[in-house]
């Protein structure tokens, strides 16, 4: 993420969002206010005034995280009303590969809130969910992706592998630096990008009997754990 200090584009709420999302990302949760008033070249009491306690900007943070998140699937997908045509997905995808520098923190800044657990991490990733979901339906309707026999039970499982992914490739290869969002970032898409792409783009089984065993045995009111009765 680029230095949030004397950026004239931004407004003083802003730069010290985005100077909370630095600190959290280098220096966790747990940071004081006093540290994030420095990154961001400001006085404590100004954080105190837009914020009015660490609260309020961890969840304003959060909000933040998660529009980027947003936006990014929406342009991957072509949900965001940009080019849904042939090789359109592939440009997204190359575009946000050309901008390591920015998303990488925000990797860091995800595997730390989901970490930390609690109300702020459920509210983030059903949250995320919802996005996913959201985007995804336009992207159905755009034709860049196929649908779904249950497209909320979909997103929920995209969102949480795709996290479980995260939060297990942070935690076996930690970043030496976690505010180099280049190196996170490039690391990472060279673990996972390839695996990702193709099971995205092809799957994984050659015919559908698996999916047909499980619709069936859900139509018919049978669990899913292989104990096939209906007791709880």
């Amino acid at each position: 993420m680029r230095s949030v200090r004397h950026d004239p584009d931004l407004t003083a709420r802003a730069r010290i969002r985005d100077a909370a999302i630095d600190v959290f990302v280098s220096d966790g949760f747990g940071a004081p206010l006093r540290a994030i008033a420095v990154r961001a070249d400001v006085s404590p009491g100004l954080v105190i005034h837009h914020f009015t306690n660490k609260a309020g900007l961890r969840a304003e943070c959060d909000t933040h995280v998660l529009d980027l998140s947003r936006n990014r699937t929406g342009r991957i997908l072509g949900a965001d009303g940009s080019d849904s045509s042939a090789g359109a997905v592939g440009d997204a995808v190359k575009e946000t590969l050309q901008s390591m520098a920015e998303h990488g923190p925000l990797l860091v800044y995800i595997t730390r809130l989901l970490a930390e657990g609690g109300e702020s991490a459920r509210t983030f990733v059903d949250r995320l969910v919802d996005d996913v979901e959201s985007s995804m339906r336009v992207a159905v309707a755009a034709g860049t992706v196929r649908p779904s026999v249950d497209e909320a039970a979909r997103a929920r499982y995209l969102v949480t592998m795709a996290l479980g992914t995260l939060t297990i490739d942070m935690a076996l290869n930690p970043p030496p630096d976690p505010t180099d969002g280049a190196a996170i970032l490039r690391a990472y898409s060279d673990r996972t990008m390839v695996p990702a792409a193709e099971y995205a783009t092809h799957g994984l089984l050659t015919d559908g009997s698996a999916l047909d065993a499980v619709l069936a045995a859900r139509g018919a009111g049978a669990p899913l754990d292989g104990t096939g009765d209906n007791r709880p």
